[in-house]
């Protein structure tokens, strides 16, 4: 099954983590009177609680300390329930609005349930959180929260992945690339981390492959609840998904 990890891993990138740059995404921003990066970090974060900013930055992984802290607090008028909450129904109008005329949501969503049952919480705290989040009806809607819990999971076991091939989180980023934001350097200053970078050598390069190959293994098990015919069709149904959301790839 790494090759069905590997296989979704942009797809699901995308799909799942597309809403928190969405006008639904800025709207709510609006709605709840927060700016820059307190927003997000209430709203995606917001189902570990009210907690301590250290524990967030656990979570999140590459972002700075200092980032997750500042915003975190700024936000703290907000409860993190309520945060979650709304962050929740951002993600569901951005699938309503940009699945509407995908007529397999059901069957997507169908899937990625099986994958987010089958799954193991240990070593992904933010996958967990948003696991035991209520689920709408709409189908549409739920593919999408479905696509970011499943993108959680691989989120918290990419940062075991990375920690273990002996990367920093800081040459994480700037090594890597993004499903949906800048890449390298660019996504390093977008996240607020401070000048100068770490050189990117071969050797960062590699130990970067040999984490995104681990994140993969990592996965796996998770698509083990699958049979073969199950996971070829969820690979099949992510990319038109993914196609109905973006448009084609060029």
């Amino acid at each position: 099954m790494r090759e069905i990890a590997a296989a979704v891993a942009e797809p699901i990138g995308r799909l799942g983590g597309a809403f928190m740059i969405s006008r639904e995404a800025k709207a709510y921003s609006t709605e709840v009177g927060l700016t820059g990066w307190a927003p997000y970090f209430r709203g995606r974060f917001g189902v570990l609680g009210d907690v301590d900013a250290d524990v967030v930055v656990s979570a999140a992984g590459f972002f700075p300390a200092e980032t997750v802290r500042e915003a975190w607090e700024a936000g703290a008028g907000l409860s993190a329930t309520d945060a979650a909450d709304r962050y929740a129904v951002v993600a569901h109008d951005f699938g309503r609005r940009k699945l509407a005329d995908f007529a397999e949501s059901a069957r997507l969503a169908e899937l990625l349930q099986l994958v987010v049952d089958g799954s193991n919480v240990v070593g992904a705290p933010l996958f967990a959180g948003w696991r035991a989040m209520r689920l709408p009806e709409d189908d549409r809607a739920r593919a999408i929260q479905l696509a970011h819990v499943v993108r959680e999971l691989r989120g918290g076991l990419h940062i075991v992945a990375v920690l273990a091939s002996g990367l920093s989180p800081l040459e994480a980023v700037v090594s890597g690339t993004s499903a949906i934001l800048p890449d390298g350097e660019a996504n390093a200053e977008y996240f607020g981390w401070p000048r100068p970078y770490p050189e990117v050598t071969e050797d960062v390069r590699r130990r970067h492959a040999d984490a995104e190959r681990l994140t993969d293994e990592l996965m796996a098990p998770t698509f083990a609840t699958l049979e073969k015919t199950e996971a070829d069709e969820l690979v099949a149904l992510l990319a038109k998904a993914e196609r109905a959301v973006f448009g084609p790839r060029t």
